[in-house]
C-alpha cells in the first residue's frame, strides 16, 4: 500500500514541478518586456484572491501581530529579496542555469540549520555540502565564462530563500498561518508599488492574461505539492524537484531556443547528487534531529504566492472543521 502511495506522491510531485516550471516560462517570457518590479507587483495582485479564499477557511482566533516580530521581519525582507533575485535571474539567464544554482538550497539550508535551529550536522552531510558547492562552481565556471548579474541574483536568491525556509522551521509552530502568508505578500505589494511609477509599461490584454496564468500555475503547483506530500513519504517526494532540470531543457529549447551544455549538466548532476544524499541522510536518521531539508516542502519562497506548507496547514484545518 505504501509503495502505491509513494508512486502516487512522486507522480503528483512531478506534475507540481512541471506546473512550477511552466510558471517560470511565463516569468521569463514577461521578463523580456517588463521589469521584475512590475511582474512581481501584478503576480502578487492576482494571487491575492486565491489566498483570500484560503484564509477565509481559517477560523483560528488571533490577530495579525506576529509572535516573533524580528524573525518575521527578517523572513519577510528575505522573501522580497528572493523574489526580486529569482525573477530577475529567470528573465536574464537560461532556465537550466537558474535551476542548477537554486538546487543549492538544500546545501545552504543544511549550513544555516546549525546556527539558527541548533541542528547537529555530521561529517557525511558536511561532505555533501562541500561537494554540492563544487557543483555550483562547475555551473558558474568562473574565469571560463562571463558571469552576469543574473548569476549573482540566482545565488543571492538561493541564499535568502534558504534563510526564509529555516526561519519558517524556527517560528512556524508559533505563528498563525495568516501572518506567515500575508506579511511577505503585503511587503512585496508595497515595495513593488513604490517602484512601479518609475518602471511601469502599459499592459496589453494578452500580457495581463499571462500574468493571470502565472499566478494560477503557481497556485496549482502548490496544491499538487500538498497532495504529493499527503500521499508519499517526504524522502520520495522531495527529490522530485530536480525534475525541473528536465523541464528546463525541454521548455528552454522549445520556447527560447536554449541548449544545456555538458558542463551545466555535470555541475547540476553534482549538486543534485549531493542534495539527494542529504535528503537520504535525514530520512535514515543519522545525526539529524530536525530534518530541515526534508521538512522544507516549498520552492524558494518569493512572497508572490502562498508557501506550500502553509497552504497544507490551512487545508488540513478546513478538513477538520
Amino acid at each position: 500500500m505504501q509503495t502505491s502511495n509513494n508512486i502516487k506522491g512522486a507522480l503528483m510531485a512531478l506534475l507540481a514541478f512541471g506546473l512550477y516550471s511552466a510558471h517560470d516560462v511565463v516569468v521569463k517570457t514577461l521578463g523580456g518586456s517588463f521589469t521584475t518590479f512590475q511582474i512581481i507587483f501584478f503576480s502578487v495582485l492576482l494571487s491575492f484572491p486565491l489566498v483570500m479564499l484560503m484564509l477565509m477557511r481559517d477560523t483560528t482566533r488571533g490577530t495579525l501581530i506576529p509572535a516573533h516580530p524580528w524573525w518575521t521581519a527578517l523572513r519577510t525582507g528575505s522573501a522580497v529579496v528572493t523574489g526580486l533575485c529569482i525573477f530577475y535571474a529567470f528573465a536574464t539567464l537560461p532556465m537550466a542555469q537558474v535551476y542548477a544554482i537554486i538546487f543549492a538550497m538544500p546545501l545552504i539550508i543544511t549550513v544555516l540549520s546549525v546556527p539558527i535551529l541548533g541542528e547537529t550536522v555530521g561529517m557525511h552531510r558536511w561532505g555533501a555540502v562541500i561537494v554540492g558547492l563544487v557543483g555550483v562552481i562547475v555551473v558558474l565556471r568562473p574565469g571560463q565564462s562571463d558571469l552576469e548579474l543574473g548569476h549573482l541574483a540566482a545565488l543571492v536568491g538561493a541564499c535568502t530563500g534558504s534563510l526564509v525556509s529555516i526561519i519558517v522551521r524556527k517560528i512556524g509552530q508559533d505563528e498563525r498561518s495568516a501572518v506567515l502568508l500575508l506579511y511577505p505578500m503585503m511587503a512585496n505589494f508595497v515595495v513593488m508599488a513604490c517602484a512601479l511609477p518609475f518602471v511601469y509599461v502599459p499592459l496589453e490584454l494578452h500580457e495581463l492574461g499571462l500574468l493571470g496564468l502565472m499566478a494560477s500555475l503557481a497556485f496549482a503547483g502548490g496544491l499538487c505539492s500538498i497532495l504529493a506530500y499527503k500521499s508519499g513519504d517526504a524522502a520520495i517526494v522531495a527529490p522530485m524537484q530536480y525534475s525541473q532540470m528536465l523541464w528546463a531543457a525541454f521548455y528552454g529549447s522549445f520556447f527560447f531556443g536554449e541548449s544545456v551544455d555538458r558542463v551545466t549538466w555535470i555541475g547540476a548532476g553534482i549538486i543534485i547528487a549531493s542534495g539527494i544524499y542529504i535528503v537520504l541522510r535525514e530520512s535514515l536518521g543519522g545525526r539529524s534531529l530536525m530534518h530541515p531539508v526534508l521538512q522544507n516542502r516549498s520552492r524558494a519562497e518569493t512572497g508572490t504566492t502562498p508557501r506550500i506548507s502553509l497552504l497544507g496547514r490551512l487545508t488540513r484545518k478546513a478538513s477538520e472543521q
